[in-house]
């Protein structure tokens, strides 16, 4: 009896960390300034990273239904915003994944990113920086069902 108490004490950290909610999937980010749906970025695990990519966008009835990266750099000048890949690389290291970038395509700059699913998985916690982890901001987005 001691010993199945053992074994279940060893694996239970095991069973905690494998039924971590997935960020893979849809998410719809918040205007920082409006608190409304700005878009809907879909999120894919391939080959053991995650990236994500703009799907939708909520635009208003004088923006441009079909919006170029204007300020992007590279590759991505002058790209279609809708179908852009933002988030590249991050890796997964307990219950976050980061090591990767998310690129705004509002101002066309690339930021380190680290991102946690939060809210028994209802949230994703995306926090883009600069050098440090303190040296940013954090959005939260809303899993689309």
């Amino acid at each position: 009896m001691v010993r199945i108490f053992f074994i279940a004490l060893l694996l239970l950290p095991h069973l905690l960390l494998s039924q971590n909610p997935s960020p893979t999937g849809r998410w719809r980010t918040i205007d920082d300034e409006t608190g409304k749906p700005r878009s809907v970025i879909v999120i894919w695990e391939e080959s053991g990273v995650l990236k994500g990519k703009i799907e939708q966008l909520f635009l208003q009835e004088d923006e441009d239904p079909d919006p170029l990266c204007d300020k992007c750099k590279g590759d991505f000048k002058d790209q279609p915003i809708i179908g852009m890949t933002i988030l590249n690389d991050l890796k997964r290291s307990a219950n976050q994944w980061k090591g990767g970038t998310i690129m705004d395509p509002d101002n066309g700059k690339l930021y380190n990113c680290k991102i946690e699913v939060i809210d028994n998985g209802l949230r994703l916690k995306v926090r883009g920086f600069i050098g440090f982890s303190l040296l940013g901001r954090t959005q939260y987005w809303e899993k689309v069902e």
